[in-house]
């Protein structure tokens, strides 16, 4: 049997008809750039995410720096994130000129961890001149970056009160949560100054290839990201300020307002291939060789991947391939361990938690289109690798 780890194909078939239309009418329009399309899902993704506001951008990573830079963050300046996450969280905190300042992860959820956030803050960090700045590196600790991995909210509420009391922006990476919320119905994006949303083909929502999405509630920060994605002009060929060609195609708009509809039914296969999973984990009585992921009490997990903890993580995979069932590593190197940010010397052991996730993660295939024999194949293939 073939299980890949995602199959778009079967996604598409059913839409066909409905995307080619959609495409075919910006075709007919001759208007590319900024127009009804993006204006439509900008409308309908802000209120999803229970934002006012949606500002399209050409993908995830763009949203994160249009949303660093909105809030003015740059040289002299530090963000806290995850080091367990996709590159572009911290890549583009670099790219501002900024330093990341990483906080170990629950390794129950792989989020980021408020209680490592709350030591960093408090033990690391001190008032000098009305900043906060980070005693090792010197920096101005100016915001917070969480990132909702796998589809899951990350604790928000202490998150946010640490925030409040240091005065720090909140930028979510909500990249793979679009839709998440947490026990109290809120969802990602909508707890900080801005949520930041990847459209990349394999998200939950996905275009036909880059595009992206800043959500925010406050009015003047949304005018200056739709300033700041067009090089900074307004009106057109005054530049007040410098920023970055971020736009959203007009294309992908299109796209991914004919797949918003499907979005709640997809979120919902989703999960009940996650809750199949689970249970056919525990009729296999892997534990502990094998943890499936926690969800949170009460929270809406989306499950834009499904991560199990394996023991002999590699061999597992190779089984795994040699059987036909699709896997991925989700991250297999933390970034204070990648080459290119040596310069924050960082070294093994710095964070266990993140480091231990590393080399123990594997997402198995979730997609909404999976039948349940394929699912229980996998599980099935994963106990006789045990046993």
């Amino acid at each position: 049997m073939q299980v890949p780890l995602l199959d778009l194909k079967q996604q598409y078939r059913p839409l066909a008809a409905e995307i080619q239309a959609a495409i075919a009418a910006v075709c007919e329009s001759q208007h590319f750039i900024l127009g009804a399309e993006v204006k439509k899902l900008e409308a309908a993704v802000a209120a999803y995410s229970q934002c006012r506001f949606g500002i399209g951008v050409s993908s995830g990573t763009d949203a994160l720096l249009l949303a660093l830079m909105a809030l003015g963050i740059g040289a002299g300046d530090a963000v806290i994130t995850s080091p367990f996450t996709f590159f572009a969280t911290a890549g583009t905190i670099a790219r501002c000129g900024a330093r990341p300042l990483f906080c170990d992860i629950d390794p129950a959820t792989f989020n980021l961890s408020p209680a490592a956030v709350t030591e960093l803050l408090a033990g690391q960090c001190e008032r000098r001149d009305g900043a906060l700045v980070h005693r090792a590196s010197g920096t101005r600790v100016r915001a917070l970056m969480p990132v909702h991995l796998y589809g899951q909210v990350a604790d928000m509420q202490p998150l946010m009160q640490s925030a409040r009391h240091y005065g720090l922006k909140v930028i979510e990476d909500a990249a793979q949560a679009i839709g998440a919320a947490d026990a109290s119905h809120q969802r990602a994006g909508s707890f900080g100054d801005v949520g930041c949303l990847s459209f990349f083909p394999t998200k939950n929502l996905g275009a036909f290839g880059d595009a992206g999405m800043c959500v925010t509630a406050d009015a003047a920060l949304a005018e200056r990201m739709e300033i700041l994605r067009v090089h900074g002009g307004k009106p057109k060929y005054y530049h007040a300020l410098i920023g970055g060609n971020f736009r959203i195609d007009e294309l992908q708009a299109a796209v991914l307002n004919v797949k918003l509809a499907h979005l709640e039914l997809w979120s919902a296969a989703r999960q009940r291939n996650a809750a199949f999973y689970d249970a056919a984990f525990a009729r296999a009585r892997l534990a502990p060789a094998v943890q499936t992921p926690l969800a949170l009490p009460g929270g809406r997990h989306i499950y834009n991947q499904y991560v199990i903890r394996a023991e002999r993580r590699d061999a597992l995979r190779g089984h795994l391939g040699a059987a036909g069932v699709g896997t991925e590593i989700y991250y297999p190197v933390p970034l204070h361990l990648q080459q290119c940010f040596a310069y924050l010397a960082h070294r093994g052991g710095d964070f266990p938690h993140s480091e231990t996730a590393a080399q123990q993660s594997l997402a198995l295939p979730i997609y909404p289109e999976l039948s349940q024999t394929q699912l229980q194949y996998v599980v099935d293939t994963i106990a006789a690798f045990y046993r």
